[in-house]
């Protein structure tokens, strides 16, 4: 059962675990950081399936590459950073350019790095992937919600990119509440006034802001949206012919990923005034995630300013 303490990182060791059980073919590869997410506890169940490379990450990429090339399924772990800035050519080349099958998984996205700091601090790692022809980039909500994806990441052809919180954010979902689709976004508040597109640990934020909001006679539509590549264009087109005015809300920067995401969309189909909560021109920076949210200007305060904003703008 999943509750408010559970960590993420062990909720996809667990799946991760049954993947391995019913196919012999997956195999698991680190760089010197398996203890962190915990794949360290497949290593006496798995020892001929579960590789740790070292700090050496693009060479990661590469072994998977060629163990996809010769019918495996690999996983490759690391934190976000490492395995996006450091790993850029391998995943471009070795892995989508030579139509490999690869999960990537980069754990502490954005603050989420929090005292590892700035140069741990992956901001840019969805914009440096997102351009990449066939890559599928997914982030869940919560621990309830990778839980229920995580089957459907793994059966996916190609690269996918998960973006892993490893730590315990908070709960927007109730086990058993809904089914989830990998490539559909997730209305979970409706409202008339302006679409909100969240992603990440900005989903809660969000809905905390939409909630304050309709105290002011405001009414928010909050959109989960877990996979920013392919986005699902449908749900926040119709969202947005509704609301006539979107935010969007990442934990990343504000080039390149949701925001540019969404932009994109509404432009060609139809255009509404935007206004986007993310990281600008910014580096990140050593610090807990409240200090974070503060100082990237993240907090749920800047939703509800990026809201009125919008909103005045229709």
């Amino acid at each position: 059962m999943i509750t408010a303490e559970t960590m993420m990182k062990d909720v996809f060791v667990d799946a991760l675990r049954k993947e391995m059980e019913k196919d012999e073919k997956v195999v698991v590869l680190d760089a010197d950081l398996a203890k962190c997410l915990g794949t360290n506890k497949l290593w006496g169940e798995y020892p001929d399936r579960t590789f740790d490379v070292g700090i050496s990450e693009a060479n990661m990429v590469s072994i998977a590459a060629g163990l996809s090339a010769y019918g495996f399924k690999p996983v490759v772990t690391t934190f976000a950073p490492f395995a996006t800035r450091r790993c850029a050519d391998q995943v471009m080349i070795s892995l989508a350019y030579a139509k490999q099958n690869c999960l990537i998984v980069g754990t502490d996205p954005g603050i989420c790095a929090e005292l590892n700091g700035g140069t741990h601090m992956p901001l840019e790692d969805i914009g440096m992937l997102r351009s990449i022809p066939g890559i599928v980039i997914y982030e869940p909500t919560d621990a309830v919600e990778l839980e229920a994806i995580l089957p459907q990441v793994f059966a996916q052809k190609g690269v996918v990119y998960l973006r892993l919180h490893r730590k315990n954010p908070p709960l927007v979902y109730t086990e058993g509440e809904r089914k989830f689709d990998l490539f559909k976004a997730d209305v979970i508040k409706e409202g008339r006034d302006v679409t909100v597109v969240a992603e990440g640990i900005m989903v809660e934020t969000a809905l905390s802001a939409a909630k304050k909001l309709e105290e002011e006679g405001i009414s928010c539509e909050v959109i989960a949206n877990h996979t920013v590549k392919p986005l699902d264009a449908a749900t926040i087109i119709a969202s947005a012919k509704k609301t006539g005015a979107v935010v969007t809300c990442e934990n990343h920067n504000a080039m390149g990923a949701l925001r540019s995401a969404v932009c994109e969309t509404l432009c060609e189909n139809h255009p509404v005034p935007v206004r986007s909560v993310a990281v600008k021109e910014q580096f990140g920076e050593v610090g807990k995630v409240p200090y974070l949210r503060k100082a990237l200007h993240l907090e749920e305060i800047d939703v509800i300013n990026a809201i009125k904003s919008v909103i005045k703008a229709k």
